[in-house]
């Protein structure tokens, strides 16, 4: 085993009676990672953490943790994790500080480090105001913020966290990333969410999930390159339409090109290059050499949605037959 990897999942399957949850499925997430498991409800996401943390058992293949088997070695991995479910089970009646205190003492830590430690996640988690609070009468968000002091208490070196920003307004969401993001620099952090800008902006790798399979797991910046085949590069230039569309007719590497009239003696070209070629030398050349004003050359970016889509589309169109 790779001696980075924090966790490495090989082959993983986990069958309830009449379906199949997770389908073989292998993985590595290596330590200081942010990963994000991202797919619609029903995906796997949530079977495939429980697995992780020791709270279910798989029906097949190997899943290793820092080195330790989760299934023999279930101990020691326990040990090294922190796992938020996606319905954070606090104990409503319990003020936060004691509930926070009780669960460092449950997950070991003796007296001193429990005091330490309980300071330490209710600043990072900015509990300090409502310490004293009784945690049913907290906020949806401040509990949010409960459950991730709770994983983290212990200081574990995987944080697992399944739907962490999920009922959340703008203002807690932006709160929850933050903090998410700051957990890198200790920790090792798998996320699972269904909310696409959400992953995108927390995680620096993402694996994306559909019907128990990965379907395509990369960064963010790969996965718009592999999607840069069809890709639009948009230029807005001054010159006579007709002269600007014989130019663009003769250049070789545009698959199709579509000119439109803008503001004043601008034309908008769209410009689908041919198999992922990069255009915008050859159309930043091309006005130099007419000496044609451009105002815009930029190459449209694909949203982690279209992604999504296009990767998800085969699998969708299987199903449906």
């Amino acid at each position: 085993m790779n001696d980075n990897a924090m966790i490495a999942v090989t082959d993983l399957t986990k069958r309830y009676a009449g379906r199949t949850a997770v389908a073989g499925i292998s993985f590595t997430v290596a330590r200081g990672e942010i990963v994000g498991l991202l797919g619609p409800n029903g995906a796997g996401k949530s079977t495939t953490m429980r697995i992780l943390s020791c709270f279910l058992p798989a029906t097949s293949g190997t899943v290793r943790v820092s080195g330790f088997d989760v299934f023999r070695q279930s101990e020691e991995v326990r040990r090294r994790i922190g796992y938020m479910p996606e319905n954070n089970p606090l104990y409503p009646e319990m003020r936060v500080q004691e509930y926070l205190k009780f669960r460092a003492r449950l997950k070991g830590l003796n007296w001193r480090r429990s005091r330490e430690r309980l300071g330490t996640v209710m600043e990072q988690c900015g509990l300090t105001e409502v310490g004293r609070r009784i945690i049913g009468q907290l906020s949806k968000g401040y509990k949010q913020r409960v459950g991730l002091a709770d994983a983290l208490v212990h200081e574990p070196e995987l944080i697992i966290l399944d739907e962490p920003t999920l009922g959340l307004d703008p203002h807690q969401i932006r709160a929850v990333r933050q903090l998410i993001k700051s957990l890198a620099q200790k920790h090792t952090v798998l996320i699972s969410t269904h909310i696409l800008p959400e992953a995108e902006m927390t995680c620096n790798r993402m694996l994306i999930m559909f019907d128990g399979k990965i379907l395509a797991a990369d960064t963010p910046d790969n996965l718009q390159r592999l999607m840069a085949g069809g890709s639009q590069i948009i230029a807005e230039i001054a010159a006579p339409a007709d002269e600007l569309r014989e130019a663009l007719s003769q250049m070789p590497g545009i698959e199709q090109f579509n000119v439109s009239p803008c503001e004043g003696e601008f034309q908008r070209c769209a410009l689908t290059p041919r198999d992922g070629y990069d255009l915008r030398p050859a159309i930043f050349a091309l006005a130099l050499e007419r000496g044609w004003i451009m105002r815009e050359l930029t190459r449209s970016r694909h949203s982690l949605e279209d992604i999504y889509v296009q990767v998800t589309k085969p699998t969708e169109e299987e199903d449906g037959e």
